[in-house]
């Protein structure tokens, strides 16, 4: 999943970063609303963390505009202000959840979870396919019944794939749901990613390359 974090207090904004990482999300972050609408004109989130009180472009503002313009991205909304009057505030604007500070990052993690599977196509809670299970809740995966140890970026690559139930994926499809904007998109990294999948998962292979394409799982 595909996380943008927008909070102006960088020790804040960082730990929250690193903590969705962890979980883990691809995460990108911005420090005011104005590098967080340029952000949004490049990348397709599924969530948004917003702090409401920002420079330069107010968090309102930013909430907003993802508002007019349509955008699928799933927003929470971070506040200091705990009154009724100003979570209405927030939720009219266009965010989809709300939480005032200071709050503990199990919760915001969670939130975040929650709000990015009302992101995308309901999908089943564990995914199955050609023998393979994911449980995303529980980060496991098996084949054939073995348990398959995998690195976060791995999981997330496979993760990916059986979501896409047969269809092929583009390297920069699982470029931009996997790493954050730091990746150089021309980097071997979802090559790598996909070579080691295959090794894990074991014989007989399933991860399929589609030429031109990208790869799927069949």
């Amino acid at each position: 999943m595909r996380v943008l974090v927008v909070e102006d207090e960088p020790l804040l904004a960082d730990a929250i970063t690193e903590w969705l990482r962890d979980e883990p999300h691809a995460v990108d972050v911005a420090y005011d609303g104005a590098a967080a609408l340029e952000r949004l004109t490049v990348n397709d989130y599924d969530v948004v963390v917003l702090d409401r009180d920002l420079p330069r472009v107010h968090g309102d503002d930013v909430c907003r505009e993802l508002a007019e313009t349509g955008a699928t991205a799933r927003v929470l909304m971070l506040t200091a202000a705990a009154g009724v009057a100003d979570r209405v505030a927030g939720l009219t604007l266009g965010a989809d959840d709300y939480l005032t500070k200071p709050f503990a990052f199990a919760e915001l993690a969670a939130r975040v979870h929650a709000l990015g599977r009302r992101s995308r196509p309901a999908t089943p809670p564990v995914l199955r396919r050609a023998g393979i299970t994911l449980d995303p809740a529980r980060h496991e995966v098996f084949r054939d019944g073995r348990y398959v140890p995998l690195s976060k970026k791995e999981f997330a690559v496979l993760t990916e794939l059986l979501r896409a139930d047969g269809s092929a994926v583009s390297a920069e499809q699982l470029l931009e749901k996997a790493w954050d904007e730091h990746a150089d998109p021309f980097t071997g990294a979802v090559r790598l990613a996909v070579l080691k999948l295959r090794r894990k998962l074991g014989e007989p292979q399933v991860v399929e390359t589609v030429t031109g394409v990208g790869y799927r799982i069949s």
